[in-house]
């Protein structure tokens, strides 16, 4: 399969951007002037106040209805708009880049190739010669990339690039909460291989107008944001194991103490009563009951999603060849 018949949805989200409109859009169409298949851009408006929506009116009526806009109510945050962005996208091909205008466009198209070429269903922007201030965004986002890497174990120089190109049935898969955006490679990770995300170095060229939503206060968010994607890369549809497992760890050690306090007391005959251990044991043993049984309930929660939705703990892999005539593929006898 090649991306000659395959539909393109650049989604943009846009924040109090109202000087980079318009050279954003014009770097777009020259980008994609001869790129071979439909294609559409879906500018996503996240509440702005400074004039944005209405340049992208402006836009909108000068480009064409190739040009789509999403105009969110008030300002939800960066991850709400692009999840906003995607599922307005038709194509089969979804782009993303931020909308200030420090992503290149006319890295799409050989992001794009790459994707069909290596055989991936994500490919990663890296900003290798990042054009940005050392202290407010590179160290941030520095200690983000190395955290969400060591957690994940999905190894990428640059998880805060906006300019990502995914599969359709990807990335609709996979639904973003919060501030999750700059954890897509890892929520990806869930609804395919690993070893089908890759990255790519493309161009990045210093803000021109504006100015920066992120500072240092996004890698404490991380550490946060972190807990949740472990949890539901390894846990998603077998909570029980990860509270069972600790409860069993609690157990256990409570267990020991209070073993090692019978054999005190009725051995020795020595008097435990007023011992600190003996409350620790207990709590430890109370503790395990309550991750045991939290792990219960959260395993009758997962099958009750599962059962009661059309989500299904797995994903088939769609292939370029595969033969969907269902009603021709059983084997006769004549066979």
């Amino acid at each position: 399969m090649d991306y000659y018949n395959n539909r393109l949805s650049v989604v943009v989200p846009l924040y109090n951007e109202v000087d980079n409109v318009e050279p954003l859009i014009q770097s777009i169409q020259s980008a994609l002037s001869d790129y071979p298949a439909h294609w559409e851009l879906i500018l996503v408006d996240d509440g702005s106040i400074d004039g944005t929506l209405e340049n992208l009116e402006k836009a909108r009526a000068e480009y064409g209805t190739h040009v789509q806009i999403v105009a969110l109510q008030r300002n939800f945050g960066q991850t709400a708009a692009m999840q906003a962005g995607i599922d307005a996208a038709n194509g089969d091909i979804i782009a993303t880049l931020d909308g200030d205008l420090q992503n290149d466009p006319e890295d799409i198209p050989r992001l794009i190739k790459k994707l069909f070429d290596d055989d991936l269903d994500l490919l990663v922007g890296w900003r290798r010669d990042r054009k940005d201030k050392l202290l407010l965004r590179k160290i941030p986002s520095w200690i983000a990339n190395f955290l969400i890497g060591r957690v994940t174990g999905v190894k990428l120089h640059d998880y805060g690039c906006s300019l990502k190109i995914y599969r359709s049935y990807i990335i609709k898969r996979v639904r973003l909460y919060g501030e999750m955006h700059r954890f897509i490679p890892a929520w990806a990770a869930i609804a395919t291989s690993p070893s089908r995300i890759k990255e790519e170095v493309v161009s990045h060229h210093p803000r021109r107008s504006g100015k920066t939503k992120y500072g240092l206060s996004r890698s404490f968010r991380v550490v946060i944001d972190l807990l949740s994607v472990y949890f539901f890369m390894r846990y998603r549809a077998r909570p029980g194991h990860f509270f069972g497992s600790i409860g069993l760890i609690f157990g256990l050690v409570g267990s020991l103490i209070l073993g090692y306090l019978a054999i005190v007391k009725f051995g020795f005959g020595e008097d435990i009563g007023t011992r600190p251990l003996l409350l620790v044991g207990v709590v430890f043993i109370i503790a395990s009951i309550q991750f045991i049984t939290t792990g219960i309930t959260t395993e009758l929660m997962s099958r009750t999603y599962f059962e009661s939705s059309d989500v299904k703990p797995y994903m088939i892999r769609e292939l370029a060849d595969e033969n969907t005539d269902t009603e021709n593929s059983w084997h006769t006898h004549e066979d």
